[in-house]
This record gives C-alpha cells, structure tokens and sequence, in this order.
C-alpha cells in the first residue's frame, strides 16, 4: 500500500431507486485511475457509509477490485457504531481484496483516549493490512492529537499513515514532530491542500476529484514538485469547488457536480435529500464560474 499522491474519497454511485449501480461505480473507479490517481478509497463519508450496510460496503471493495485490478490498491473505510462490527467490517475488507484500510472512531460514541485508543486497536490488530488513521474530529467529534497519534504507530508496525482532517494545517507539522517519518500524513479536507503539502504532506485523500480529476491531480502534482506559480494559478480556480468539500451538504454538492460534469447521478440516500433552493443556487453558481475559466483542459 503506498500512501500517497491523490487517493479519491469516491462517491458511490445510485441507481434513481437508491440500489448501488455496481456497473456505474466500476467506471467511475477506473476513469479516477486512468485520471492519474494512485489509489481507490471506498465508503469514507463522500460515500456516504453511514447509510450503506456491512454487505454492500464489501460488495463494492470487490466490484472496485476488480475495476482497477493490480493498477492501484483499494482501501475500505472501517466506520461502524460498534468496535465488534468494525472489526468483522476490517477482516471481510481484507478478504475481499482491499489493500488498505482507513480506521474511523465509532459512529456516534465519542469519548475519551482510553477508549478510542481501545476501538482502533482492536481494529487495526485485526488484520495484516496496512491502515490509515482517519481524524476529523469537526465531522466525528473526536480528536486523534500528535502524540496520541504516535503511541498508535508505536503499538502497529501497520499503521502506515494518517488523514488528517482537523482544518488546523498546523497539524501536518506536529504529526511530522511527533512520529518522524514513520507515518505517510495526507490532507483530508479539500481546501487544505497545498497548504498541507507545503506542510510536508505526501498524499490527498480527495473530494471534488469526482468531478476533476485531471485538475486535482495536476494541482498535487504542482505542489509537490515546487511549481508555486502553476499551484497558485489551478488553486486560485479550484477553491470555490473545493470548499463545497468542507459543509455540511458536501455530498450532495459533490454528487451534484460530479452529474452536471456528466459522470454519475446526484442521487443520495436519505436523511440525505437532492439540493435544493439557496444550497442548490450556490453550486450552480460555482460551477457556471468555473466552467468560464480557461482552466479547464488547459493544465
């Protein structure tokens, strides 16, 4: 499993009666490969896993396997409201052919170290797969902080990485203080990225990709390698899309666009509903903007 570059946070696509359209999701796995993209994360929060069950989580590990074959690794996001199912949800993902897994705090329950730390222990020793710890303690109220951080990776020779989704860029920098080079540390959060780069993140795992890939993959690209005039100018056009990956609605504002650039559906699964009114002009209206820049095919 190699943690870096830009690694999609798919949506999972929906047929109009809300069953997962396998075949759609396939494509859309392999066009994120095609695009330049190093790797395939399933069933994170852009894929709205809250609402999938345990069988159609492994169900598109495998329809993801077998899209992208040995061309990039598949990870499975391991998110549960229990540690017991978290843990059942890690081994199937490895059975299923994920060569990685990106290890959420519980649903719901959030609470102090001791236990956390108990929840994603049980979850990474629960497999030989290489795992990534996710922190979003905006989205999951939970707060994996630097040392705690680097007491995980003392503990697992497989954790490998970390995603970092805390908004604070300052984060990158404390992680990096705390565990050397020991962890892989990627940008969570859209409108973070070449900041966090510039941090010393290695890797993206990405949101608004769905819909731009070869923009996403050019602007870490640009990044990494230094191109501060070429960064500045794609981050300048990309901003207003990338920070419809950091509100509440961020799913349907994602599936929306990713529609309206003609691949996929906006279908989402309640409590989620299609955007509508002031959420829905907002997005028409940062699409309409972008798609007057000459940006666009020009990278």
């Amino acid at each position: 499993m190699n943690w870096q570059g830009v690694l999609p946070a798919v949506t999972t696509n929906l047929k109009a009666d809300l069953s997962v359209d396998h075949d759609a999701f396939a494509a859309h796995c392999r066009w994120m490969i095609d695009s330049g993209c190093t790797g395939i994360v399933c069933c994170g929060s852009l894929g709205e896993a809250q609402t999938l069950s345990f069988d159609e989580k492994i169900a598109l590990v495998r329809t993801a396997v077998a899209a992208v074959g040995d061309r990039a690794p598949v990870v499975l996001g391991i998110a549960s409201l229990s540690t017991a199912e978290a843990v059942a949800m890690a081994r199937a993902a490895e059975a299923a052919g994920a060569r990685g897994l990106m290890v959420l705090p519980p649903y719901v329950y959030a609470s102090d170290w001791r236990e956390m730390k108990a929840h994603v222990d049980a979850v990474i020793a629960a497999t030989r797969r290489s795992c990534m710890l996710y922190n979003n303690p905006p989205a999951y109220k939970t707060d994996f902080l630097p040392d705690q951080i680097a007491e995980l990776a003392r503990d697992h020779a497989n954790l490998h990485a970390v995603k970092e989704s805390s908004g604070d860029v300052r984060r990158v920098t404390a992680i990096r203080a705390a565990v050397g080079q020991r962890l892989r540390i990627l940008v969570g959060m859209d409108d973070a990225i070449v900041e966090g780069v510039y941090a010393g993140a290695t890797g993206w795992v990405a949101g608004l990709v769905n819909a731009f890939p070869a923009e996403s993959v050019a602007l870490f690209d640009y990044a990494s390698r230094g191109d501060k005039v070429r960064a500045a100018a794609l981050y300048e056009w990309f901003l207003p899309l990338l920070r419809l990956d950091t509100v509440p609605k961020f799913v349907q504002h994602i599936k929306w666009v990713q529609a309206e650039m003609g691949r996929g559906t906006p279908h989402v699964r309640p409590p989620r509903l299609p955007l509508a009114g002031a959420d829905l002009e907002l997005t028409q209206a940062v699409l309409a903007t972008a798609r007057k820049s000459p940006t666009i095919g020009k990278l």
